[in-house]
């Protein structure tokens, strides 16, 4: 049965890094498995911490009566509180354990929101580099995707091209920090700058622009850097996340929405996402998963793995001259492209059998992604394959 002629075009458009995916499996049938260097997948390599197995083990030993039936659409009482005490304390500001719903993972908390939020032709702002869906997100409720670039050299946020970007359709604004695929952190400074931006504009054209922060990444963060919370900077915020990354619990599907108490009839927005919770089919989180999650909301994976990982990829790189930022959190580099065609590169990095992922599939062509959370063992083994590379393409390896 043939698709929509949009989803069609959709799939044509996001398939870098199946794309990707499906030469990987030709090369490693040809090759062997530890002779392919694959750096497409943003899928932690690392096991949830022990305090999750441990509170597994113990759930299963002793069973609660009915813990597998429905609960209330916004998700238990008891986990939310658990959310929201974890948020008070990173933002000083009285988290209500009634201003979070659990869901299914970020994509579901993000789709959640953008349902509550849009009208039909409501612009949301997304920074380039961007993660791929927020497009295909905005498109499911309506909405249409404005793309604003961050700072080029240090993919910061451009505050004055936001502000230009913000029109009397602007409904929402979308930033990922720390960034996929750049792993930048937004500093407080410029977390409070947006806020005033918005602020200002809240009042110039009398609407209500809500900035919605996806923070899977929010515990992965490196050098002693802090994750800024948004509820501090911006009144009008949302936060989407999940425990993909930071308990290493991608497939479990387990994440959450939270709105800020400072948000303008934040009651109603919260009467708005539970509904929509229920009406997009998500109905409830994963019942087993938020119980198990409620009782780490300080835990995390060991980040010294990924910085490690982090640390032989860009020594190794820059050394060679390959140009990118260092990244303060996730788990990705984004260097340039050293050809101006950064799919040509790609290409060309396969005949090496590194798997990489283009910027075109970010919104930002002349760069490409790196995802290091694979193998430390695969990463050293991948480096006279990259010195391969960059002397082909010119550059001092």
């Amino acid at each position: 049965m043939p698709v929509a002629d949009k989803i069609a075009g959709y799939i044509e458009k996001s398939s870098w890094i199946r794309k990707m995916f499906e030469e990987g499996e030709k090369l490693r049938k040809e090759f062997g498995a530890d002779k392919v260097y694959d750096f497409t997948l943003g899928n932690p390599d690392v096991e949830p911490p022990k305090a999750f197995n441990d509170e597994f083990l113990k759930l299963a030993q002793a069973p609660i009566p009915g813990m597998h039936r429905y609960m209330n659409n916004a998700g238990y009482l008891e986990t939310r509180n658990a959310v929201a005490r974890m948020l008070s304390a990173a933002s000083d500001l009285p988290v209500q354990g009634t201003q979070v719903v659990m869901t299914c993972g970020a994509g579901g908390a993000l789709n959640v929101v953008l349902k509550t939020i849009l009208n039909p032709g409501d612009e949301v702002i997304i920074l380039t580099p961007f993660f791929v869906e927020y497009r295909f997100y905005i498109d499911n409720h309506g909405g249409v995707p404005v793309e604003v670039w961050t700072d080029r050299e240090t993919f910061q946020l451009d505050l004055p091209a936001i502000g230009d970007a913000i029109t009397v359709k602007t409904r929402a604004i979308i930033i990922c920090s720390p960034n996929n695929p750049t792993g930048v952190i937004y500093p407080a400074e410029t977390l409070a700058g947006l806020g005033e931006v918005v602020a200002a504009k809240e009042k110039e054209l009398g609407t209500q622009i809500c900035v919605i922060s996806d923070e899977p990444y929010a515990r992965i963060s490196y050098d002693g850097k802090k994750v800024p919370n948004i509820f501090r900077y911006v009144s009008n915020s949302v936060i989407v996340t999940s425990h993909s990354k930071d308990l290493a619990l991608p497939g479990e599907r387990i994440g959450y929405l939270a709105a800020s108490p400072r948000m303008n009839d934040v009651d109603r927005f919260m009467e708005g996402a539970v509904f929509s919770n229920r009406v997009l089919g998500f109905v409830n989180a994963p019942a087993l998963m938020q119980r198990l999650v409620a009782g780490l909301q300080h835990v995390s994976v060991d980040i010294n793995a990924y910085q490690q990982k982090r640390d032989i990829l860009y020594d190794a790189l820059t050394g060679l001259g390959f140009e990118m930022v260092k990244p303060d959190g996730a788990f990705y580099l984004f260097p340039k492209s050293p050809l101006a065609d950064d799919i040509e590169f790609v290409k060309m990095a396969q005949k090496h059998r590194i798997l990489l992922v283009p910027g075109a599939g970010f919104g930002a062509p002349g760069f490409f992604r790196i995802a290091y959370c694979v193998d430390k063992a695969m990463i050293e083994r991948s480096l006279p394959a990259w010195q391969e590379l960059a002397r082909e393409v010119g550059l001092a390896g």
